[in-house]
């Protein structure tokens, strides 16, 4: 353990969040963002459906932890969603079940402290013909469609409004672009840097919009030894230095241009 410490954010999902840090990635991008104000952690896993998500809830989030997490981002469904295979294998995940898996995994996350708050991702589309061109030679029959993916979402939406809990509606905001077919995904699943920028997008326009105290939207948050300091580099007018604990103030972050954006409407 290193300090200070931080708060945590963990990123609990199958491979939409396993590949997160990579190829311009969403959970990359949140992390470079909340730098020196919140640690992203990630606990993806490729393939996995809800039911696996309960079978090792209480192993990735422990009760008797010394810190619990001050947000989870969750999402489940897009496998789930997945036909069921004749052999009785697969991912499949019948939709009665997922939604009280998903239902049980808020509650368990919900009880880990008054301050561990909880948004869901619901499913987003597919491109079904850059899969089968992708992913064919991969395994016999993914048995995704674009329907099923819709209907899983659907389904998660209602149970977060039901819930009182926050939810990102990508299967919705994925579409709001034109060419999002064949911009947003990589292989047909999985998300691109243009598609990981839309999800950032909406995840920190929850952040920003929900009334939890304290907040946990990126700019409403210190940074770690923020002070000003006679060590940072001096400023135009030779007299002052500036402060650098906003790595933002020296990059150019396409999310955080985009939030600029939204705040000049």
């Amino acid at each position: 353990m290193v300090g200070p410490e931080r708060p945590q954010f963990v990123l609990f999902g199958s491979s939409i969040v396993q590949l997160s840090f990579g190829n311009g990635g969403w959970g990359a991008s949140l992390s470079d963002l909340y730098a020196r104000k919140a640690d992203i952690i990630l606990r993806g896993y490729s393939g996995w459906n809800s039911r696996l998500a309960l079978e090792v809830l209480e192993k990735v989030f422990p009760k008797d932890a010394a810190t619990q997490p001050s947000l989870v981002i969750v999402y489940f469904g897009g496998n789930d969603s997945m036909r069921p295979h004749p052999s009785g294998l697969g991912p499949h995940v019948p939709l009665p079940e997922y939604i009280e898996n998903m239902r049980k995994i808020a509650k368990y996350l919900k009880s880990l402290s008054d301050c561990t708050r909880v948004i869901f991702l619901s499913a987003p589309p597919i491109n079904e013909e850059k899969i089968r061109e992708s992913l064919s030679d991969k395994f016999q029959d993914l048995g995704r469609t674009n329907d099923a993916c819709r209907v899983y979402s659907e389904a998660c939406l209602k149970l977060c409004r039901e819930m009182n809990i926050k939810a990102v509606d990508l299967w919705t905001a994925i579409q709001k672009r034109d060419d999002w077919a064949t911009a947003c995904f990589t292989d047909g699943i999985h998300f691109s840097s243009e598609g990981s920028e839309i999800v950032v997008e909406e995840i920190l326009r929850v952040l920003k919009e929900a009334d939890w105290e304290p907040s946990l939207y990126w700019e409403s948050m210190p940074a770690e030894f923020g002070e000003d300091s006679p060590y940072y580099p001096v400023g135009p007018d030779g007299k002052t230095t500036v402060n650098l604990s906003d790595s933002n103030l020296l990059i150019s972050n396409p999310v955080v241009n985009t939030q600029k954006r939204l705040r000049l409407k």
